[in-house]
C-alpha cells in the first residue's frame, strides 16, 4: 500500500451554497490573503495537533499544509475534553508575518497569540494575553499601529462584544476592556471580526447560537473603537427556518480579493434524515460571495461554484512521515505511537489525563464513505473506532482469536453485533457510512474482511453519532486505537463516495 492523496482532484462542480469548501469537521473559519494565495484556519477543540491550516490560490481548492498548534508548548495534547480546548482562531498576514489568536478554554487562562513567517510553521510558543475573560478573540492593526484585541465576552458585566488594546510582543492589555457592541438583540453574540474599508471600521458577528438560529450581523463606526451603527437589514446573512440543505451558517470572515472585491467564508452543517434532522460531520466551512451597497456588504450565497471533491487516500506510513491530516482526541500521537521496524504504526492503549482515550484518526470528509485499516493482532487487540466525542462512538475489535462489533451511547456500552473467530494475525477491520435504513442519516456499517470475505458484524443508527443526539461542537474522526499490548497497524485506507452507496455484499 502506497501512501496516497487525491485531495484537491477537480470534482464535480456544484454552487458553493450547498457544498463545504473544507468539508468535515472544519468549523469556526478564518481567512487571509497574502498576493494571490489565501490561507485558512480552523478550530480544533480536544483535538492535537490543533488548528489546521489550509492554502489556495482560488478559494475553492483547499490544501492542507500544516497545524499551527503541534508542539506542547502551545497546546497541551490530552488536557481537554470533548468539545473543551482550542475555539474559534482568526488568521491574519501584518507587517510581513503571520499571526493567529484563538483560546484554549480547558488551559491556564488567556488569549494564545502565536506567529510565524511561513504559515506552514514553525509557529512561535504563544503569548499569554490574559485580562480579557472570553472567546472567539480577533486580532486587528491600525495604520498607525495600534493593535486590538475584540472579543466575545464572557466576564460578568461586560457584555457581549469586548474590545481593548494590546502590546502583541509582551501580551500585555494597555487599557480596560470597553464594550462595543450586543447585536441585535439574538442569543449569543460572538464571533467578532474588524475590517476597515472606505474609511469605516465594520464590526461583523455571530448571533443566534451556532444552532439553526445561527446568523451573521454587522455593525459599522468610524474607529476601531466605534461607536458602532448597525446595518438597516441584520442579519445580512442566515438559513433558520428554512429548507435550504445547509443550515446554522454564521461565524463568518471576510477577506478582500485581489481584483478588489470580496468574499466571505462561513462554517454551516448539512443536516439529513426526518425531523429534527441530523448532521454528523461537524460545522464545515463554506463560501460566498460579498459585494457593497451603500457601504454595507451585501452576502451573495451562489457567487462561486464548489467541487465535490474525491478525498480517497491510503497510507502505509513508509519512513515514519505522518500526514498533517492525523490527528488524536486525547494524547499526542507520538506519546502512544511509533513506527514499527516490520513497517507500519506500533500502537499502545492510551487514556489522556482528561480521561479521553486516545485514537489515531482523521477527520470523516463525506457523507458516504469507507475507512479500513489493516492490522497485525499479534501483539495485542486492537481496534477500528468511529468516534463523535468519548461518549458516542462504535468500533470493531480484534484480538487474535475473534472479532466484535460495540458501541456506546451516553452511559450505555455494549456489544452491539456479531462475534466471529479470527483464527490469523493479520486482519482488515472497516467502518462504512452506508444509506439509512431508518429516519437518520445515515448507517453505520462495522465489518471485518477475513481471507479476502467481508464479514458484516453490525449496522447501526447513524443518529446516535450526531450532534443532535450527542450535543458538543465537533463531528466524526475515524481512526485506530489499541485495546491492550502493542497492534500493528499497517495501512489504511479512506474512500469517499459522492452520492452512491457501495455497500459489498456481506457473509
Amino acid at each position: 500500500m502506497t501512501a496516497e492523496d487525491s485531495e484537491g482532484k477537480p470534482g464535480l462542480a456544484v454552487p458553493a451554497s450547498v457544498q463545504p469548501v473544507i468539508p468535515g469537521f472544519h468549523p469556526d473559519p478564518s481567512i487571509c490573503r497574502v498576493g494571490g494565495d489565501y490561507y485558512l484556519a480552523n478550530s480544533s477543540f480536544e483535538y492535537s495537533p490543533g488548528v489546521p491550516i489550509w492554502h489556495s490560490t482560488d478559494l475553492v481548492r483547499w490544501r492542507l499544509i500544516g497545524n499551527i498548534l503541534d508542539r506542547e508548548d502551545q497546546f497541551a495534547p490530552g488536557h481537554a475534553a470533548s468539545s473543551k480546548g482550542v475555539y474559534a482562531p482568526t488568521l491574519r498576514h501584518h507587517d510581513g508575518r503571520f499571526w493567529l489568536i484563538t483560546t484554549d478554554v480547558s488551559g491556564a487562562g488567556g488569549h494564545l497569540l502565536v506567529s510565524a513567517d511561513d504559515p506552514s510553521g514553525p509557529w512561535s510558543a504563544p503569548t499569554i494575553i490574559s485580562g480579557l475573560q472570553g472567546i472567539d478573540p480577533d486580532i486587528v492593526w491600525t495604520h498607525d499601529g495600534a493593535c486590538y484585541v475584540t472579543y466575545c465576552s464572557t466576564q460578568p458585566g461586560l457584555e457581549g462584544i469586548a474590545q481593548a488594546r494590546i502590546d502583541p510582543a509582551t501580551g500585555a492589555t494597555l487599557e480596560p476592556s470597553r464594550s462595543l457592541w450586543s447585536g441585535t438583540g439574538l442569543a449569543f453574540p460572538e464571533a467578532p471580526h474588524l475590517y476597515e474599508r472606505d474609511g469605516w471600521w465594520y464590526l461583523v458577528i455571530a448571533e443566534g447560537g451556532t444552532e439553526r438560529g445561527h446568523s451573521v450581523s454587522v455593525a459599522r463606526g468610524e474607529s476601531p473603537e466605534g461607536p458602532f451603527v448597525p446595518a438597516p437589514r441584520n442579519p445580512i446573512f442566515s438559513q433558520r427556518s428554512t429548507s435550504h440543505p445547509v443550515q446554522n451558517t454564521g461565524h463568518a470572515d471576510l477577506v478582500e480579493l485581489s481584483d478588489g472585491t470580496w468574499a466571505m467564508v462561513y462554517l454551516g452543517v448539512r443536516p439529513r434524515g426526518i425531523t429534527p434532522m441530523f448532521h454528523v460531520n461537524g460545522r464545515e466551512t463554506f463560501l460566498a460571495g460579498v459585494r457593497w451597497t451603500d457601504g454595507w456588504p451585501v452576502v451573495d450565497a451562489a457567487a462561486f461554484v464548489a467541487e465535490v471533491g474525491d478525498h480517497t487516500f491510503s497510507d502505509d506510513f513508509a519512513g515514519g512521515a505522518r500526514h498533517p491530516r492525523w490527528i488524536s482526541p486525547g494524547s499526542a500521537l507520538a506519546d502512544f505511537t511509533e513506527a514499527a521496524a516490520a513497517g507500519g504504526v506500533v500502537l499502545r492503549p492510551d487514556v489522556a489525563p482528561s480521561g479521553v482515550t486516545s485514537m489515531m484518526g482523521v477527520r470523516v470528509r463525506d457523507q458516504r464513505w469507507r475507512f479500513e485499516c489493516t492490522v497485525d493482532v499479534a501483539g495485542g487487540a486492537g481496534a477500528v473506532r468511529l468516534r463523535l466525542d468519548d461518549l458516542h462512538w462504535c468500533e470493531v475489535r480484534a484480538d487474535g482469536d475473534r472479532l466484535e462489533a460495540w458501541m456506546r451511547i451516553g452511559p450505555l456500552e455494549a456489544r452491539c453485533g456479531d462475534v466471529a473467530p479470527l483464527r490469523r494475525s493479520v486482519v482488515t477491520l472497516a467502518v462504512e457510512a452506508v444509506a439509512a435504513s431508518q429516519a437518520g442519516p445515515d448507517d453505520i456499517r462495522l465489518a471485518a474482511v477475513v481471507g479476502g470475505r467481508e464479514h458484516q458484524l453490525a449496522r447501526v443508527d447513524g443518529r446516535y453519532l450526531s450532534t443532535e443526539v450527542a450535543g458538543g461542537f465537533t463531528g466524526r474522526v475515524v481512526g485506530v486505537r489499541a485495546i491492550a499490548g502493542t497492534p500493528r497497524l499497517v495501512g489504511v485506507r479512506y474512500d469517499g463516495f459522492d452520492g452512491t452507496d457501495p455497500t459489498p455484499d456481506v457473509e
